[in-house]
């Protein structure tokens, strides 16, 4: 029998690898980080431990095994699992970090996955691909952003090995201090996404009205307050943030069961509940 690893962006999750924020710190590599450091901010260690467990403890809680990696002193981003790369039915694609504090992850992440018997399937050898960046749309249909983290020569170098699979992968482009495309753009349901449109290019647009997506909207703000930075547990089921007030209250209006994150602290250097978690099988 063939293992399949992730089939979809919204099936069933089973299993998810995560890194402690141990080492967490406020490093100026993107612009929400850069304004807590220009507003004189340091991070409570303490408080992004509580916060990681809130996380570890809703996904236990809906039968998701959580794997975890050690974290490593020397690599103060290590808690954004998602960046490393990201997976398919196959196996997963091992991304190239643009930031030069982030790019010895990957030989981490890469040791953790053969641990976990998952294949690479392509490896970014040209240009930068961050796993942020990535939505699976379709069976055969991929998106990645190119903002800040990942450029289209990257995009081109994974697109052409994963060509004789199948796949098309589609470049969505945004303005850079967005950073990476799940933070104005997420899938959290058949069909059904939380974004900020405008931040959209106009194709990716009519892709989306073509393809019948229910937008839930954001206003520019939002996107600095990881109002799109959802993760999808599958069966309608979603983690969001106790402060996305709207959206939460429109997802709940969808019919779908929202697990709030109370999370603050480890918002502050960039990322959110999606940016945390790398999914390893999802049905």
């Amino acid at each position: 029998m063939t293992q399949h690893y992730v089939r979809s962006a919204t099936g069933v999750l089973k299993q998810v690898l995560l890194c402690p924020p141990t080492h967490l710190d406020l490093n100026p590599i993107n612009k929400i980080a850069e304004d807590w450091l220009d507003q004189g901010q340091a991070i409570d260690l303490e408080k992004c431990a509580a916060e990681h467990q809130q996380l570890i403890s809703i996904y236990e809680s809906n039968g998701v095994k959580v794997e975890l990696l050690e974290a490593t002193k020397a690599l103060d981003s290590q808690v954004f699992a998602r960046d490393f790369g990201f997976n398919l039915k196959e196996g997963y694609v091992l991304g190239r970090f643009k930031e030069k504090v982030r790019q010895e992850e990957s030989q981490k992440y890469a040791a953790k996955m053969r641990e976990l018997g998952v294949p690479v399937i392509a490896t970014c050898e040209e240009g930068v691909v961050e796993g942020g960046d990535f939505w699976q749309l379709d069976d055969k249909t991929l998106a990645i952003g190119v903002l800040q983290r990942s450029d289209e020569v990257g995009i081109e170098n994974i697109r052409a090995q994963l060509a004789p699979l199948g796949y098309r992968v589609l470049s969505v482009e945004s303005k850079p201090e967005y950073l990476h495309l799940d933070m104005i753009f997420n899938i959290i349901g058949e069909k059904t996404a939380v974004t900020y449109y405008e931040g959209l290019p106009t194709a990716f647009q009519e892709y989306l009205d073509n393809a019948g997506y229910d937008l839930i909207k954001i206003e520019e703000a939002g996107v600095f307050k990881h109002f799109c930075n959802l993760q999808a547990l599958g069966n309608k089921k979603v983690i969001s943030l106790a402060t996305n007030i709207k959206v939460n209250q429109a997802l709940r209006d969808r019919g779908f069961t929202v697990f709030e994150l109370n999370s603050t602290e480890i918002l502050k250097t960039g990322g959110g509940p999606h940016c945390m978690t790398f999914p390893v099988k999802r049905t």
